[in-house]
């Protein structure tokens, strides 16, 4: 018996089966493929992350989902294909339509997952490595991607019923004024959110704080709504990003350096030391290691306070980091204590002096008092 009549008899066979059992065949088929996609799917991935290639891993793995909700839809539509063709029912007319759009809703599924997938693995792969990268620009060109897929299978799933692409835009230009005017709020954090990516008034990890707003600490998203900031006391705080079109907002990260500002008394009675102070202290910090030198620095008698001779220090750090800041303020003002007490000065405090004329009698009783 030849091949050929071997496949004309198999295909006579296969036709006379009841339709049912050619159901369930599908649907068996469907499960096997899911089941052969779970067992050896994830061994592929674990192979991919080995690789340095960073959208490979992030496309299989954003597809697996998808790739397991495609199967048994194809598999629905199938079934019900072969239904339609023994029972005919109005039901199944429309499964062809149905399946075009569950296709677009799983590619656009896919592009979401693997836009988010991609997103991590970049962030991930940099700071592995130790270099750095801005998660605020990351993050919004990935959110715009996101938004651009929904919009356009938004429109493309509306064409595929019947539904005029024009005609939907055409209605959007008018319904979009209503829209603005019902969310006014909402489209103000939007478009605040927007100006926060475009001017880049600060990013993700950030130290910010408002003078005129209770506003202060890090940054930790930069949403399309608010902004979640993480207060020096460890609370979330929700900002709406129209508010930062409101306020000025202070960006202490981007210093170039920190400043140290003092202001140091000495006593009256060390009159005479101050000059030798001054010029000490400014000695000592045009040799300090931390301090830098090529920004401005200043030592200078200052003011006849009340009980004391003030001069001040004006002079900036090489770090920006606050805790190392700290430590170097903490060390200059100790190296300026032992400057005055080696010249043999004293720091003032605050006093008070009561001259008594001669011939004044005073009770001893009011003197103890």
């Amino acid at each position: 018996m030849r091949f050929a009549e071997l496949i004309e008899i198999s295909k006579n066979i296969f036709d006379q089966l009841p339709w049912l059992i050619e159901v369930l065949i599908i649907v068996f088929l469907a499960g096997f493929l899911n089941w052969i996609l779970k067992r050896y799917y994830h061994k592929i991935i674990l192979r991919l992350e080995k690789t340095k290639i960073v959208w490979d891993d992030a496309f299989f793995d954003a597809a697996k989902k998808p790739l397991s909700v495609l199967i048994w839809i194809s598999a629905f539509a199938f079934s019900t294909n072969i239904i339609n063709e023994h029972i005919k029912l109005i039901i199944f007319s429309s499964v062809l339509t149905l399946y075009k759009i569950c296709i677009l809703v799983i590619i656009c599924w896919f592009l979401i997952r693997f836009i988010t997938r991609f997103e991590m693995n970049i962030i991930a792969s940099k700071r592995s490595i130790g270099e750095e990268i801005d998660q605020t620009t990351v993050d919004a060109i990935a959110k715009l991607l996101r938004i651009s897929v929904i919009i356009i299978g938004f429109l493309i799933a509306l064409q595929s019923i019947g539904y005029s692409i024009s005609g939907v835009l055409a209605f959007g230009g008018v319904g979009g004024i209503a829209v603005g005017f019902a969310a006014r709020d909402l489209l103000a954090n939007f478009f605040g959110g927007l100006m926060i990516y475009m001017d880049r008034p600060f990013n993700v990890g950030d130290w910010i704080r408002s003078p005129d707003k209770e506003i202060e600490g890090t940054v930790e998203k930069i949403g399309w709504r608010s902004t979640i900031i993480r207060t020096f006391d460890k609370r979330p705080l929700h900002v709406p990003n129209s508010i930062f079109s409101n306020i000025s907002v202070e960006n202490p990260s981007r210093m170039s350096n920190r400043r140290i500002k003092e202001t140091i008394g000495i006593r009256y009675d060390d009159l005479s030391k101050m000059e030798k102070i001054i010029n000490d202290v400014e000695k000592m910090l045009k040799n300090h290691a931390d301090i830098d030198t090529t920004e401005t620095l200043m030592v200078n008698f200052n003011e006849f306070a009340p009980s004391s001779l003030d001069f001040f220090i004006y002079t900036f750090t090489k770090t920006t980091d606050w805790a190392h800041y700290h430590k170097i303020k903490q060390d200059v003002l100790l190296k300026i204590i032992n400057i005055i007490e080696s010249n043999g000065a004293e720091c003032a405090f605050p006093t008070s002096t009561l001259h008594i004329s001669p011939g004044t009698d005073i009770p001893n009783q009011e003197i103890n008092k």
